[in-house]
């Protein structure tokens, strides 16, 4: 009996002077503090989807992401295929010929686009998005339509049913009137359903590259816009004409074109300040951002694009060779945010290291409970960055999250340490600990190269201050 007390009191000196007991601790409790860091994360993913779909709710009403790819000249013409059907009367077999209608589709020699658009930010609680009107003039010129590559006689070409076709992704913010004036005439679009074209049935001479089954752009449908019938007067089957015609257009979060044209001429102008230019091609001026916005100019020929100026039987879909302006508001602190909880594990880990060495060295006794609320505190920080940020920017949630729980933390040691020496040395290493790791969210290039050679300069800090620690005895 009184030698199962004796193995039970060595025991309990063992757990509580044995360095090895208390690290095995310190390594579970990280372990667990890992579960509810997973929830954090969780919780940044669950509002950066919030604000995600309250931002496609305000550009939904307003008018989504505009495309615009047009005009085009639609030219139908006939074709025939032969059929030999064997004649029972006669006894012997005649050769049935069937009309077929198809139709072809030019782009204009030249296309010059000039648009002014006026952004402005709208809001729903906590969440902003930036919208804009624009006016959009576009003006150019269609050449005589080429059908000598597929040897199709002039007398099967259907001139009188010509139309023009203009495609947009964004019907809805469309605020006047779409008409083109043609050479002499104008003639009104108006919209007109078309049924999917499976790339299969458009025939042996169809590009299947820029053809495409889904006319769709940015998980939208691309709409199209048609023309009545032309006047043949007005048709370039001998000369060059000219085109013109004005579109008013509420969009969000970007406007893009496609370089039909021969040669293509864009000019964006605009009092956005933030300016983020996408797509295939960038702008040629170098003076395109100034203090009140941007005149941003494109010029790009046919040579510049890997598609050629006129298709048969269907429309290609070359809207991957779109280029434009960004207009989304940058909203980067749920990155920061998610990018910063990355690091939990690091943090948690070193600042029980820092509290472990401490125990250690000084032989202060710091139960596993201690341990537990000075983690759950760490992972405080994340909450308090999350809801700070989406009320403030993210540089002001950072300090006011970080220095909370720095003081928060550095409180709680002093009542465990009671040392001020030991409690300053605590809240000096949280205070650089969190700068260490705000740095490097910063960083992009370099993240990495700092990173690095911090945890370098950690290492060798932690290896200096255990130097003197008798693990033998543990």
């Amino acid at each position: 009996m009184e030698k199962s007390q004796e193995q039970t009191r060595k025991l309990g000196k063992w757990i509580k002077t044995s360095i090895s007991f208390r690290m095995l601790t310190v390594g579970i409790l990280i372990l667990l503090l890992l579960i509810p860091l997973s929830y954090v994360k969780s919780l940044i993913k669950e509002r950066q989807y919030r604000q995600k779909k309250v931002v496609n709710e305000i550009n939904k009403k307003w008018g989504k992401e505009v495309l615009l790819y047009g005009p085009i000249l639609k030219v139908p013409y006939k074709t025939y295929k032969s059929k030999k059907i064997f004649d029972q009367k006669s006894n012997r077999y005649k050769e049935e010929i069937t009309e077929i209608t198809k139709e072809a589709y030019f782009f204009p020699d030249a296309l010059n686009i000039s648009s002014n658009i006026n952004p402005e930010e709208k809001k729903r609680g906590i969440y902003k998005t930036a919208v804009y009107s624009s006016n959009i003039d576009i003006t150019g010129s269609f050449s005589q339509p080429d059908f000598s590559e597929q040897d199709i006689d002039e007398k099967d070409i259907l001139w009188e049913k010509s139309r023009l076709i203009v495609q947009t992704s964004n019907l809805k913010g469309v605020s006047s009137l779409i008409e083109v004036k043609f050479h002499k005439n104008t003639y009104p679009l108006t919209s007109k359903y078309k049924r999917t074209i499976k790339s299969s049935a458009l025939g042996e001479n169809t590009n299947h590259h820029y053809v495409n089954s889904e006319r769709t752009y940015g998980g939208s449908s691309l709409h199209r816009l048609e023309s009545k019938f032309i006047a043949k007067t007005d048709l370039p089957n001998k000369n060059k004409v000219d085109f013109s015609m004005k579109i008013t257009i509420n969009g969000s979060k970007q406007v893009q074109f496609v370089p039909l044209g021969k040669e293509t001429n864009v000019s964006i102008v605009s009092n956005w300040k933030t300016a983020n230019f996408i797509g295939e091609f960038l702008p040629y001026n170098p003076n395109k951002i100034t203090e009140d916005g941007f005149n941003a100019k494109w010029k790009i020929i046919d040579i510049n694009r890997p598609f050629p100026q006129q298709y048969f039987n269907a429309i290609p879909n070359v809207k991957e060779y779109a280029f434009g302006v960004n207009f989304m508001i940058p909203v980067d602190e749920y990155q920061k945010s998610e990018r910063s909880s990355k690091y939990g594990f690091l943090i948690i880990g070193l600042t029980f290291l820092v509290f472990f060495l401490i125990q250690t060295i000084s032989k202060i006794q710091i139960h596993p409970f201690q341990y537990l609320m000075i983690g759950i505190a760490l992972i405080m920080f994340y909450t308090l960055l999350i809801s700070i940020s989406e009320h403030s920017n993210f540089l002001k949630a950072y300090v006011i999250a970080g220095t909370s729980v720095v003081i928060l933390i550095s409180l709680y040691a002093k009542s465990i340490i009671r040392t001020i020496k030991f409690t300053s040395f605590i809240a000096v290493s949280l205070t650089l600990l969190y700068t260490f790791i705000f740095i490097i969210i910063q960083l992009e290039n370099y993240a990495l190269l700092v990173g690095s050679i911090g945890l370098f300069v950690i290492l060798a800090a932690v290896m200096y201050a255990s130097r003197k620690i008798d693990w033998q005895n543990g």
